[in-house]
């Protein structure tokens, strides 16, 4: 594994750029793809998401200043470009943002890239009721089991401010699954 600061300079050197962009890609899509693919639940469109992500990367890496990880960084643009794609995809439908979630935790039956539970149905149902901010949370905590610090660094949000959404959508994933 390269380090992070050799990758990132390399990745700024016009020489080296194509084969250390390809060293990025390599090491970081499954996770960058499971992380998206938890926002937007379906798999064409998480590699659409991917796709556009890393594009944004690649025209944006001179901008990098290194304040936070490349690691951290790559999945704020993620975090973003996921959110936007919903955004875009319920304005295209002309459906609201809880619409549009609700549609697609019903298509995620059908979807032959799926293949959970009965439970985990129940669970991504009640994680679409979640507001947005919240139910990143509760993502990049339960799934990812990412440390509260680290997704501070992603949601540039304080640790204690995620640790209430957290909770917050914990109790309100158990009401809708006890209701359910």
């Amino acid at each position: 594994m390269i380090a992070e600061e050799t990758l990132v300079n390399e990745l700024k050197q016009k020489e080296s750029q194509a084969r250390a962009f390809e060293v990025l890609v390599n090491t970081y899509k499954e996770r960058l793809y499971w992380h998206i693919r938890r926002i937007v639940l379906n798999h064409d469109d998480a590699d659409d998401v991917l796709q556009n992500t890393f594009i944004k990367v690649y025209r944006n890496i001179e901008g990098f200043k290194g304040d936070s990880k490349l690691y951290s960084w790559m999945y704020r643009i993620a975090t973003n470009e996921s959110l936007t794609f919903l955004k875009q995809k319920s304005k295209k439908l002309g459906v609201s943002d809880e619409e549009l979630k609700m549609k697609m935790v019903e298509n995620l039956q059908s979807d032959v890239y799926f293949e959970g539970s009965e439970i985990q149905l129940k669970l991504q149902k009640a994680m679409a009721t979640l507001p947005d901010k919240q139910k990143l949370v509760f993502t990049m905590k339960y799934f990812q089991e990412m440390k509260y610090d680290e997704i501070s660094e992603v949601l540039e949000t304080s640790v204690g401010a995620l640790k209430a959404s957290y909770h917050l959508a914990v109790k309100k994933i158990e009401t809708y699954i006890k209701a359910d």
